[in-house]
Formats: structure tokens, sequence, C-alpha cells
């Protein structure tokens, strides 16, 4: 299984739509809320996402593959749930 990290806000209802999806599809993944993190971990995070091109929440990593936006249909795929 491809390891899954993500980037969200503790506010934003997609991200936890997001963080839903997973649980639900008992896939383990790891988070950080940015709005709740330190300021180096904020400043590590606008790097990667910045270098990704991504601008929004949630930002999904799967294995090394990144998602930006509540997309399901593109998480189910990747993992490969939509057999």
């Amino acid at each position: 299984m491809e390891k899954v990290t993500m980037y969200t806000l503790s506010t934003c209802p997609w991200c936890r739509k997001t963080k839903k999806f997973f649980s639900d599809h008992n896939i383990p993944f790891e988070f950080t809320d940015y709005d709740l993190a330190d300021e180096v971990t904020q400043s590590k995070i606008n790097d990667e996402m910045d270098a990704a091109g991504a601008d929004g929440f949630p930002f999904v990593m799967i294995g090394d593959k990144i998602i930006v936006g509540y997309q399901p249909d593109v998480y189910a795929r990747l993992l490969g749930l939509d057999k």
C-alpha cells in the first residue's frame, strides 16, 4: 500500500471529507493541519506545496502522486479501490 500523507486545514470541510474518505476505507494516513502547525512546519509545507504548484487544501500525497482538493475518485483509482 502506498504511503498517504496530507496537509489540511482544521476548519476546512473538504479536508474533513478527505480524512473521512481514508478512514472509511481503512487506509492509514498521516496528516498535518497547516493552521495548527508551528511556523517552521508551515514554512516546510509552503515549500512543498510551492514546488508542486499547489495552491489549496487538502494537499494529498499518495506515494509520489499529488492530488489537490477533495477528489475521492482519484484517491480510489490511485489506491486500487476502484477495481
